[in-house]
């Protein structure tokens, strides 16, 4: 079997055991910013689909869970680092897995430098909201560069630490919205309007859907931390279907808390008036002022939460393709001390840079064309990525023996695949709604997505004739680098310090026997000993913010 680029005894590795299934969870969950996406995208889904956008938010969660279904599926069975283009090669072969691989490097790229834009944009709209100043947002957007290096050259122990405090703080404040509204019971009283058939089933509908798959972006990132994770087999697939029905069940319940907050004939209008200030109208009138400053403070912290979480995935995206021999080495090489991709960081952060200061200096704004411009390609990029790797799930298994059973291997990644199509037919369809862009824009922006993808299946043709030892051993399973870890256990020779058995020489006083050597046949095992040498063993928020910057609220008060 074909050995990856990197010997495990001379080179730190990325830390193993190191996260379980909650810690994966926040990453992936991090990565999506339910904060970010309720305040600053569910107004437009509710502009957009009326009282009955909860469902469309549920629908998009069922959907996922279905592709999860095969896609955890093949993590138990394909024990590569590369997670995506892996899968994808598995089944449809090492030339489709190339251009995969760098489909995803694209657009988990376009997923997180994209939002910088966003950061600074918030972060100045905090400021301007509760100190009254005007800050620039290159100067924060560039510091959030160097905060979110700082955060991936650190362990990836010290990242879940992070983040689980940031979720915390962005959950919380929904919860404590939500809760006040349920308290006060809302403008009219509650009721379950938003999933009657009649609010459900309206032309705004697919406009919701188109936002809601978008706001799941990032979930699929669990099987990129397979290596450092304990008991990959059971804390992936457990990650994964954690995140995707937390964010489903979340997303739908807080955005229909939030209709009952306005009354279900008076939220469209409000949502019509100022998006951007729904959720911040909500909160001051059921919690409180002070609630509506923590809500600005924590869409800041949102935001760099979930860039965070996607600079965690790219660093391991890149460290995987440079030991698979496709980028440059030197981006597989992990800190001896954090076990962290550094360099691999490094250069992410740099290109960051680079972007965000083109943007800057074309005079671009940081949210319409930086955020939304870049952010975009990136979404369409990973949902294509998922359909790729539903398609690819039936063909793998079909080719090789296993136990799974035909819902896992055939049913649900066949049933995940159209359902994806769909949702990609709708994210494109509705691409304006994203951009907020001309017609041209749109159309190069979607292109983008095939030109990349097409682009890898060039640099395959280039590895397999011109590096095809590289192209041979792409996405092959790790050679076990984790077994040179359990020879550390040879400490255990330090029982045999207990040589005071060895007092038994006694024994050696049997070697009269060594007269049995006589018999020079034995010589001939000798011949035999070379079979002894057999025993050799042998991957933003997550979703573009069509609704401008959350500003200080302006919106009319929900009624009491």
């Amino acid at each position: 079997m074909p050995e990856t680029p990197e010997p495990p005894t001379d080179r730190p590795a990325l830390r193993r055991a190191a996260l379980g299934t909650a810690d994966i969870s926040l990453f992936v969950v991090s990565a999506a910013a339910p904060l970010t996406v309720m305040a600053g995208v569910a107004p437009v889904a509710i502009l957009l689909g009326g009282i009955g956008a909860p469902a469309g938010y549920l629908l998009a969660g069922l959907t996922l869970a279905v592709f999860a279904v095969g896609f955890t599926t093949m993590s138990r069975h394909v024990g590569s680092a590369g997670a995506f283009y892996a899968y994808i090669t598995r089944g449809l072969g090492k030339r489709v897995g190339i251009g995969a691989a760098l489909l995803a490097l694209v657009g988990y790229n376009g997923m997180e430098i994209g939002v910088y834009g966003l950061l600074g944009t918030t972060t100045a709209d905090t400021a301007h909201a509760l100190g009254g100043l005007d800050v620039p947002w290159l100067p924060i957007s560039l510091a959030g560069l160097a905060l979110i290096w700082y955060g991936g050259f650190r362990s990836i122990d010290f990242g879940a630490k992070v983040l689980g405090v940031l979720l915390v703080a962005e959950t919380g404040i929904l919860v404590l919205l939500a809760g006040g509204v349920l308290l006060k019971g809302g403008a009219h009283g509650l009721s379950a309007g938003s999933f009657a058939p009649g609010a459900v089933l309206v032309p705004g509908t697919a406009a919701v859907l188109a936002f809601a798959f978008a706001a799941f972006t990032g979930f699929e990132s669990t099987v990129i931390y397979r290596r450092e994770a304990r008991d990959p087999d059971r804390t992936i697939p457990r990650a994964t279907y954690i995140a995707v029905a937390f964010l489903g069940l979340f997303y739908a319940f807080v955005v229909w808390t939030v209709i009952q907050a306005f009354g279900a004939e008076e939220v469209v209008a409000a949502a019509a008036e100022d998006p951007g200030g729904l959720f911040f109208a909500a909160i001051t009138t059921y919690v409180g002022p002070w609630a509506a400053d923590l809500m600005h403070v924590f869409i800041v912290t949102s935001v760099i939460a979930s860039l965070l979480a996607f600079h965690n995935a790219i660093n391991r995206y890149a460290l995987a393709l440079a030991e698979e021999g496709v980028l440059p080495p030197a981006l597989g090489r992990v800190h001896p001390s954090h076990r962290s991709p550094y360099l691999a960081g490094l250069a992410q952060t740099a290109l960051g840079a680079v972007i965000v200061l083109a943007f800057a200096l074309a005079g671009a704004d940081p949210y319409q064309q930086l955020l939304l411009w870049v952010n975009t390609p990136g979404m369409i990029g990973l949902m294509a990525l998922m359909l790729l790797a539903a398609i690819a799930v039936p063909v793998h298994f079909r080719r090789t023996a296993h136990t799974e059973g035909p819902w896992r291997t055939v049913v649900a990644p066949i049933a995940a695949a159209l359902l994806l199509a769909v949702a990609i037919c709708l994210v494109v369809s509705k691409v304006g709604l994203f951009t907020m862009a001309s017609t041209t824009v749109n159309t190069l922006l979607v292109a983008l997505v095939p030109a990349v993808f097409l682009a890898g299946l060039g640099l395959a043709q280039r590895l397999k004739t011109r590096r095809p030892e590289t192209y041979a051993r792409f996405a092959a399973e790790p050679a076990e680098p984790a077994e040179p870890a359990e020879p550390a256990e040879p400490a255990e020779p330090a029982e045999p310090s207990e040589p005071a058995e060895p007092s038994e020489p006694p024994e050696p006083s049997e070697p009269p026997e060594p007269a049995e050597p006589t018999p020079p046949a034995e010589p001939v095992e000798p011949a035999e000993t070379p079979q002894g040498e057999e025993p050799c063993p042998l991957p933003t928020p997550s979703s573009p913010e069509p609704a401008s910057a959350p500003s200080t609220p302006a919106a009319p008060r929900p009624a009491r």
